[in-house]
């Protein structure tokens, strides 16, 4: 049995690689900062962190947020990681990285790639249950506001990147790799919204960023949602990436039979 540590363990990833993790057999401890974990973590905190990583093999990391820079905060984890004898850890990154190479989640990226563990790095496409549990669920009129235009998304269901992060957290195949996921085709934004029952209202970028700033969305992340968002509504975004297939030998997870589950 290996053990493993999952940073954001309770958000829709981690929540579904700790099951696939412990059906295969393996330890699991979900680091949270409250209550909801099995292990205490706090980015902001080093002293909560010898003890999550203790006894730990591999660690799957998703960052405290992308508005501010955080690759100063993963390098010294990684450093903590290799003291505590951790070999491995797989980061949760994005297709957006490609649109935003500066930003914060790139710079996570290029310190993991020169820290002293084995790395992986998985980028994902946008998330089907993002329109069961995230930024484009219908709001109460049932509507989904983007500045996308008619512009396309091969949106990736959460359970198949849980499947590759664990065989590249188990296996070691790919050590050393960028693994790009997405979903089997793209599929226009408004049929995506309607599969949940919901209405695509096309906004333009100055509302959408409007919107998110009269929300309170710090401005880094106001930025990071633009670039990745950018992406989609250019047709940048609209290709499919093998990383399903070839980690899992199969096909990913049509966008109906994801938001089915």
């Amino acid at each position: 049995m290996t053990n493993f540590l999952l940073l954001g363990g309770t958000g829709k990833v981690g929540r579904r690689l700790a099951a696939v993790l412990r059906e295969q057999g393996h330890g699991v401890r979900i680091a949270s900062r409250g209550e909801r974990g099995d292990v205490v973590f706090d980015w902001n905190d080093t002293a909560t962190w010898a003890s999550a990583l203790e006894g730990v093999d591999g660690v799957f990391v998703v960052g405290p947020g992308s508005a501010t820079d955080w690759a100063p905060k993963l390098r010294d984890l990684e450093a903590a990681a290799a003291e505590a004898g951790v070999r491995h850890a797989v980061l949760l990154s994005a297709r957006g990285v490609e649109f935003h190479p500066d930003g914060a989640v790139a710079r996570a990226e290029q310190a993991l790639r020169t820290g002293p563990l084995a790395w992986t790095i998985l980028r994902p496409t946008h998330f089907a249950q993002n329109f069961t549990e995230a930024m484009f669920v219908p709001d109460a009129n049932g509507e989904v506001r983007a500045p996308l235009g008619d512009a396309s998304h091969p949106f990736v269901d959460v359970q198949d990147i849980a499947e590759v992060a664990a065989a590249a957290l188990t296996t070691r195949d790919h050590d050393g790799k960028v693994i790009a996921i997405s979903g089997p085709e793209a599929i226009p934004f408004a049929a995506a919204a309607q599969a949940v029952g919901g209405t695509y209202v096309p906004e333009s970028r100055d509302e959408h960023i409007a919107a998110l700033r009269a929300a309170g969305t710090p401005e880094g992340c106001v930025t990071w949602r633009l670039a990745m968002l950018d992406g989609i509504a250019r047709g940048d975004d609209a290709y499919v990436s093998d990383g399903v297939p070839r980690v899992l030998g199969r096909s990913a997870t049509p966008l109906h039979e994801a938001l089915g589950d």
